[in-house]
C-alpha cells in the first residue's frame, strides 16, 4: 500500500542509514527498487511528480525475469493472485483471420511464471503493505560533488536543497532528471501510435491475441477482470481519431471474432482513450559516480516484445543486490559494474522489440501477405528465442560484485 510521507520524514529516517539514496519516480522500477532497498535494511527516499497514487493504466504481460525481484519482495503469491496465467498466443493477418494459437506454456514454464497483470495492480503488489512515498515532488536541480549529490526537490512549489550519497533515477522514458546528468538520449521513432482501452474481461483468460493488419495493429491481453487491448496505427492516420481509424480498420477486415470486435468497439466507444506513441530511448551511460539510470529512463522500450517492465524490474533487483554491499567508498566502482552486468542484456531485449516492430508495423498490403506466409511456418517460439536465452542466462549479482571486489584487493 502506498503510504504518503512528507519528504522531511523520509530524509530524517534515511540520515541513520550508512548512505542515504534518493529514489526519483515511483513507477515499476523505482518501486521496485525502493521496497528491495527497505527489504535490506535501508531507507530511500522515494519520491513521485504525480500528486497522487496512478491510474490502473495499461495492460503488462510479465515474463518469468521478473520472479527473483518478487521473491525477494516476498509477494510473489500476491502476485500470482493479482494476474493471470497466459498459456496461448494467437496471431491474426491482415484480414482479421486467425493465422494459428501456439502454446506458451510449454517455452516458459521452465523458466517460471507468465502472466498478465494490470500496471495498477502491479505497482500494488510491488509496494507490499507499506511503501512510504513523498507526491508532488520534482527534482529542479543536482551538483554531484565528491562527497555525494546536492538534489533540490520541489514539493508543492517549496524547494529544499538536500544531500544524498546516491541518486536512483527512475522517473520514465521522457525523464526531466536524466537530463540534469547526461547529454541525451538515442530515440527511435516508429512513427506508429495508438490507444490503449479496457474492455471487459471475455472466456479466453489465458489467452494473448494480435492482428498484424495493414497499416494496423491490436493488441489484446487478458488481466484479472478485463481485456487490455492496444490498437493502433501509424501517426498519420490515427490523427484521425480512435472513432474514424476504427472504422476504417473495419473496413478492410473479412473475419471479425468476438474479441477484435469487443476491442475495436471498446476503442471507439471510450470518451478519452489514452494515446501511445510509439517510441523507445537508449540513454548513452547508465551511471556516473554518484547517480544510476534505471528503468524507462535507462532504455525505454517499444511494447512489440513485452518485455520492457520485465527487464525494469529485473534492473532493480540486481541493483539491489549490488547495493547490498555498499558503501560511500566504493559507490562508483560498484554502479560501473551493475551498468557492466545489466545493460547488454537490457540493450539486446530492446533490440530484439525493436526487430519485432520492424516486421509488424508494416503498411503495404504486398508485405503483410508476405509475412504471413512466413508466420504460417514459424511458431511463437521463434519470436521468444531471444528472450528464452536472457532467461537462461539469468544474472548472478553476486558472481559479479565477487569479481569486483577481488581486482580491488588486487590492487
Amino acid at each position: 500500500m502506498f503510504s504518503p510521507t512528507s519528504l522531511e520524514m523520509q530524509y530524517e529516517q534515511a540520515a541513520a542509514d550508512d548512505f542515504r539514496i534518493l529514489v526519483v519516480g515511483a513507477g515499476v522500477a523505482g518501486v521496485t527498487a525502493a521496497q528491495l532497498l527497505r527489504r535490506g535494511g535501508r531507507h530511500p527516499v522515494l519520491i513521485e511528480r504525480a500528486d497522487g497514487v496512478s491510474a490502473q493504466g495499461y495492460m503488462l504481460a510479465l515474463m518469468p525475469m521478473v520472479d527473483p525481484a518478487l521473491d525477494a519482495l516476498g509477494v510473489r503469491e500476491a502476485y500470482r493472485k493479482a494476474g493471470v496465467a497466459l498459456t496461448r498466443y494467437a496471431v491474426h493477418g491482415h484480414t482479421g483471420r486467425r493465422l494459428r494459437v501456439d502454446s506458451t506454456e510449454t517455452l516458459m514454464s521452465q523458466f517460471g511464471d507468465y502472466r498478465g497483470i494490470a500496471r495498477g495492480r502491479l505497482l500494488d503488489v510491488l509496494a507490499g503493505p507499506r511503501c512510504p512515498v513523498t507526491y508532488d515532488a520534482v527534482v529542479t536541480g543536482m551538483a554531484e560533488t565528491a562527497d555525494g549529490v546536492d538534489v533540490d526537490i520541489a514539493v508543492g512549489g517549496t524547494v529544499r536543497r538536500l544531500a544524498f550519497d546516491l541518486v536512483v533515477i527512475a522517473d520514465g522514458m521522457h525523464s526531466a532528471t536524466r537530463e540534469l546528468v547526461t547529454n541525451g538520449v538515442e530515440w527511435v521513432d516508429t512513427g506508429w501510435g495508438g490507444w490503449v482501452v479496457w474492455a471487459a474481461e471475455d472466456a479466453d483468460s489465458d489467452l494473448g491475441s494480435e492482428l498484424w493488419g495493414v497499416g494496423a495493429i491490436v493488441a489484446m491481453y487478458p488481466v484479472a477482470g478485463a481485456l487490455g487491448v492496444f490498437l493502433g496505427g501509424p501517426r498519420t492516420e490515427t490523427e484521425a481519431g480512435p472513432g474514424a481509424f476504427v472504422a476504417a480498420l473495419r473496413r478492410r477486415l473479412t473475419t471479425v471474432d468476438v474479441r477484435l470486435d469487443r476491442a475495436m468497439a471498446a476503442v471507439a466507444a471510450d470518451p478519452d482513450p489514452y494515446y501511445w506513441a510509439l517510441t523507445d530511448c537508449r540513454a548513452p551511460r547508465w551511471t556516473t559516480g554518484r547517480t544510476v539510470l534505471l528503468g524507462d529512463a535507462a532504455a525505454g522500450f517499444l511494447p512489440t516484445a513485452g518485455v520492457g517492465a520485465g527487464m525494469a524490474i529485473e534492473s532493480a533487483w540486481v541493483l539491489s543486490r549490488v547495493l547490498r554491499r555498499a558503501d560511500r567508498g566504493r559507490l562508483g566502482e560498484l554502479l560501473a559494474t551493475y551498468e557492466k552486468v545489466q545493460r547488454p542484456r537490457v540493450e539486446a531485449a530492446q533490440d530484439n522489440s525493436r526487430r519485432l516492430a520492424s516486421m509488424m508495423f508494416r503498411r503495404g498490403r504486398l508485405p503483410a501477405v508476405a509475412r504471413e506466409l512466413a508466420m504460417r511456418c514459424v511458431s511463437v517460439e521463434r519470436a521468444l528465442r531471444p528472450i528464452q536465452q536472457l532467461l537462461r542466462e539469468q544474472p548472478d549479482p553476486d558472481i559479479d560484485l565477487a569479481g569486483t571486489s577481488a581486482r580491488t584487493d588486487a590492487l
